[in-house]
């Protein structure tokens, strides 16, 4: 299986209506596309969403998890939204052997459930909600390095028919959506960034691992904030010696927007 980088948009933006209407509509178009283009449907899918971050790296382990509404202000029919694809619990304690054995501590929490960075996506590309899915948290230290370590670990599930999926956006100043301004200053931190993707193996993870030294890259990620970008790290990490590109990019908000597959 290929890993990949997908944005997951604003909160439940696909499901509401936008002024100007189409707003969302090509990324949702591109979301819903993404599992035709699958070698086979995933025997279960991994998620590494930007709404989860912890100590060290924990992982759902329920068989049922619930969603978590966690944004605010939206209308009430996106609070009623449902995906109940099944957890995987064995899969969850595979994940924490192949982490303990690359040496990253991790663990399972068996109370956590779906945040939207997972189930909005999800609700696109898989709508049937059938394929078992177990989420990763991020780590609160944000270490780029850190988090490819965490892909390199993970990456023989794709041997196993496992999709691996980083949810994120590559541009994150809440500040800067909708504002022209910020328009030149996402195109040129995409445009480094598409190129660091397209790199081989030993120098894109590299150039990843000190995103932070490129081009207005604290402008589109402020400091402390980074936690949408790495789970591109991650998706990048397991993808390995797999040739990395963008397969979607957009201007929404005002901002260039983009999705990565490696392999």
């Amino acid at each position: 299986m290929p890993t990949l980088f997908i944005p997951h948009g604003a909160g439940p933006c696909f499901f509401m209506d936008w002024d100007p209407v189409d707003t969302w509509d090509r990324m949702a178009a591109f979301l819903k596309s993404i599992a035709q283009t699958l070698p086979q449907r995933p025997t279960a899918i991994v998620v590494i969403s930007g709404h989860w971050l912890e100590a060290e790296v924990m992982v759902t382990g329920s068989a049922a998890p619930k969603l978590i509404y966690d944004y605010g202000g939206f209308p009430a029919h996106t609070y009623a939204l449902r995906y109940p694809a099944p957890g995987e619990p064995a899969l969850a304690t595979r994940l924490v052997e192949l982490l303990a054995n690359a040496g990253i501590a991790a663990g399972i929490d068996l109370q956590r459930g779906f945040d939207h960075g997972m189930f909005i996506p999800m609700k696109l590309m898989f709508p049937d909600a059938q394929t078992p899915v177990v989420q990763l948290s991020l780590r609160k230290d944000l270490d780029p390095r850190a988090h490819i370590e965490i892909g390199h670990a993970i990456a023989s599930l794709r041997d196993e028919g496992v999709l691996i999926i980083g949810s994120g956006m590559s541009f994150h100043n809440m500040r800067g959506y909708g504002d022209p301004r910020f328009g030149p200053v996402s195109d040129t931190f995409d445009a480094w960034l598409t190129a660091a993707v397209e790199s081989g193996r030993e120098q894109r993870e590299e150039e990843l691992a000190r995103w932070d030294k490129a081009p207005m890259a604290r402008l589109c990620h402020p400091p402390r904030q980074e936690e949408h970008l790495l789970p591109l790290l991650v998706a990048a990490g397991a993808g390995g010696q797999s040739e990395g590109r963008s397969i979607f990019s957009e201007r929404v908000l005002e901002t260039t927007l983009s999705a990565y597959r490696f392999g």
